[in-house]
């Protein structure tokens, strides 16, 4: 759509719009994944009340802040962080100025900072677990080994696409300027849209109980062919 009204319907509204619009779905994707992170280490941390604590109501608040926060950010350029008045304070991704836009990306980097804060402390989590479940079931130690690492992997693997598809556009955000070439900003913003699309792939990868369900979606009937079986730390 933005890449359509841009080439197709040029206009100061419409500009603005998509813009709105980009910002709002970007800023999902990071909350969601901040939200999951979140979620995570609640599901380590408070292992004992976390299922009794995670409600339909609880969800729904979650997916009320996340979404909210995100249409409040797309909002912004239509209630005035934009430069159509002043064309010298453009960024790369007009018609926001440069200042709000380096706002965006620091607000990107402490979410990033926060993810990484977390999943070390889940890493600690699922380390410890493991360990603990080694010793109580006799497993020998290289059993544990095997398990940390799958752990310590799925986690790099989840942190590491992240950060590589949104660092190139956030860094070129506080760089760049709107002199730039556009097609800089697209080759530096398609990574970002990757990323929306691999992380339903990484966080569903190894989940039976979301394996179970689009098997059935697929094949219109529930199978036995994948057993059920509880995730050992390494899979969360």
């Amino acid at each position: 759509l933005h890449f359509a009204f841009v080439y197709f319907l040029p206009s100061e509204s419409v500009s603005l719009l998509t813009v709105g619009l980009l910002v709002t779905s970007f800023t999902a994707s990071v909350s969601s994944l901040l939200t999951i992170t979140i979620d995570r280490y609640l599901s380590l941390y408070n292992a004992l009340t976390y299922y009794s604590e995670r409600t339909v109501t609880r969800t729904y608040v979650m997916l009320i802040l996340t979404w909210g926060a995100s249409v409040c950010s797309g909002l912004l350029p239509v209630l005035g962080w934009n430069c159509l008045r002043d064309p010298s304070a453009c960024s790369v991704v007009k018609p926001l100025t440069k200042n709000h836009l380096v706002l965006l990306s620091l607000s990107f980097f402490l979410v990033l900072a926060a993810m990484l804060q977390l999943y070390i402390q889940i890493c600690r989590i699922v380390c410890r677990h493991a360990h603990q479940i080694a010793v109580q079931r006799h497993f020998p130690a290289a059993s544990h080994d095997v398990t940390r690492r799958k752990g310590i992997a799925t986690l790099a693997v989840i942190l590491g696409t992240f950060a590589s598809c949104w660092l190139p556009f956030a860094v070129y955000c506080l760089l760049g300027d709107d002199s730039y070439p556009a097609l800089y900003t697209y080759a530096t913003l398609l990574p970002a849209t990757y990323n929306s699309v691999l992380n339903p792939v990484i966080y569903a990868f190894r989940n039976q109980e979301i394996q179970k369900v689009l098997w059935a979606v697929c094949c219109g009937c529930f199978s036995d062919a994948v057993p059920f079986r509880s995730r050992s730390p390494s899979d969360v």
